[in-house]
């Protein structure tokens, strides 16, 4: 298993939040086992570009995993394509993107915020993908754009704002804690965020969007909160975690009370 725990949590949130507006499909588990064992695929690959170009290569101990975790993401991505055939244009530009993650892993610079971004975007764009896959048919065209429903682009963004604010957070407490405009920096977008959310709610419609600045009070909170030596590694990443749970229920429950005023 790759040891980025933060990781699985940027993997499931999409997809949690996405389910909250998503028709009910049995696809979606599909598509959930599918996207969650990419990420291991693609670590482990990852990992032995990276490894090939250190001084001691080892290529050999990344394989077992590196099989196991592709035979199961392309089994299931085989068996999702059977009823979403249109998957595959989005495949392929996720497979563009991976390129750049493959360009950092070949300098050794994964760390680098420029490849967090493009994590980041894998992983928002995930929210219309899913949406996309319950309710989509088995077209080879994608859904067009313009019949995604209001809802999921405003998830999509509110997820986006917080992977983004949360992994300008976690950077300023760990890798870049010496480096105090970036803590500054990470500051500004929370609140930023926490200013945006209000937004996100009257673009969703009130009153029924209200909830979805509650998860943004609490990441602005632990924002300013967190100053001073940092915690440790397990009690960030629970607090990073509250706010995604926090996100997901603010989004199953605007959502129920748009369901109401209905």
């Amino acid at each position: 298993m790759p040891p980025q725990h933060g990781a699985w949590a940027f993997l499931g949130l999409p997809v949690a939040v996405a389910v909250t507006v998503s028709p009910r499909s049995a696809l979606l588990l599909l598509l959930a086992v599918t996207w969650i064992a990419a990420y291991p695929a693609s670590y482990f690959l990852l990992a032995i570009v990276r490894d090939r170009s250190s001084r001691h290569p080892d290529p050999g101990r990344f394989t077992r995993p590196l099989t196991i975790w592709w035979a199961t993401a392309i089994t299931c991505g085989l068996a999702l394509l059977a009823f979403r055939p249109w998957l595959l244009w989005i495949g392929l530009v996720y497979a563009a993107s991976f390129l750049v993650n493959l360009a950092f892993a070949r300098r050794r610079d994964e760390r680098a915020l420029l490849n967090d971004l493009v994590f980041i975007v894998q992983c928002t764009a995930m929210v219309a993908v899913t949406w996309a896959v319950a309710a989509g048919g088995r077209s080879i065209v994608p859904p067009p754009l313009a019949d995604i429903p209001a809802h999921v682009w405003v998830l999509t963004v509110a997820v986006g704002l917080v992977l983004i604010g949360s992994t300008l957070h976690v950077k300023s407490l760990i890798r870049e804690r010496a480096h105090p405009a970036f803590a500054r920096n990470s500051r500004v977008f929370a609140a930023l965020s926490l200013a945006g959310s209000l937004a996100l709610a009257g673009w969703w419609g009130l009153p029924a969007g209200a909830p979805l600045a509650v998860p943004y009070l609490w990441l602005a909170g632990r924002s300013f909160a967190m100053r001073g030596p940092a915690p440790r590694p397990g009690r960030i990443g629970m607090i990073e975690l509250v706010g995604f749970v926090l996100l997901v229920a603010a989004a199953a429950v605007a959502q129920a009370w748009s369901q109401t005023g209905e």
